[in-house]
């Protein structure tokens, strides 16, 4: 099992840092200092911005890590449809990568428009410094399920992998049976892997807190009533991913 890490550059989305290794305990939970402090000798990171690729990449050189990059964007499908946006996530295999995810991140959020089409995505692919993932949720298969979207990939381009998860939520299950149902048919992997927002299942009210506060701006969510969505698990954290590693 992967754990899939997200920091505070993907603002509003989790509670843990990336910094420096820091033993005073203050503060939030470190990625580093949890990596370090459990022999892990890479860091999967999976991140909605490239604001903190470099800050993340240099400290995770300092402190001996290897740092996988990921970059979680909105694709737009064939045809263009409302409905049809879903997340997949890119990530940079080496140096020249990285320049290509700096251009696709550009071109995702370029104009008027947030996502980007399968067509533009080819226009950068490059299949010796890229490798695309499919993730477990907010995925087109979890979004037709889920909310009978219509979002149709072409993945003539490349071989993608499908993450599984598996966080306790009552509709896991049946995600799951229609990525690997989708994935053996097509002859795609799968990858078992565990999301992290925080650091213990005991961080889940800090975890839903913060994300409360992040979305005043969209009205109605407070602390007596958050609405939501995955808050009916404390499995998305460090200490559930070693439970079930």
């Amino acid at each position: 099992m992967i754990p899939l890490f997200k920091s505070h550059f993907s603002i509003g989305k989790s509670i843990l840092k990336i910094d420096a290794p820091n033993n005073s305990q203050v503060g939030p939970d470190n990625i580093i200092d949890i990596a370090l402090q459990n022999n892990l000798k890479k860091i999967v990171l999976v991140e909605d911005s490239l604001i903190g690729f470099l800050h993340s990449n240099h400290i995770a050189k300092e402190s001996g890590i290897d740092l996988v990059f990921g970059l979680r964007i909105d694709c737009i499908s064939e045809y263009e449809q409302e409905d049809s946006l879903s997340k997949i996530i890119v990530f940079a295999k080496n140096g020249h990568g990285c320049k290509l995810l700096n251009k696709i991140y550009s071109k995702t959020y370029s104009g008027n428009k947030t996502g980007i089409t399968i067509s533009e995505l080819k226009s950068f692919w490059s299949e010796d410094d890229l490798k695309l993932a499919i993730p477990f949720y907010d995925s087109f298969l979890y979004n037709n399920c889920m909310y009978f979207s219509n979002c149709i990939i072409d993945f003539n381009f490349t071989n993608p992998t499908f993450f599984l998860e598996s966080n306790s939520l009552p509709f896991d299950n049946l995600i799951s049976d229609k990525v690997e149902r989708y994935a053996k048919s097509n002859n795609f992997t799968t990858e078992n892997t565990k999301t992290i927002y925080y650091k213990n299942k005991s961080d889940l009210e800090a975890f839903q807190t913060y994300k409360c506060i992040c979305s005043r701006k969209f009205g109605n969510k407070t602390l007596s009533k958050p609405n939501l969505d995955h808050f009916s698990s404390d499995e998305f954290c460090f200490e559930s991913f070693l439970e079930k590693s």
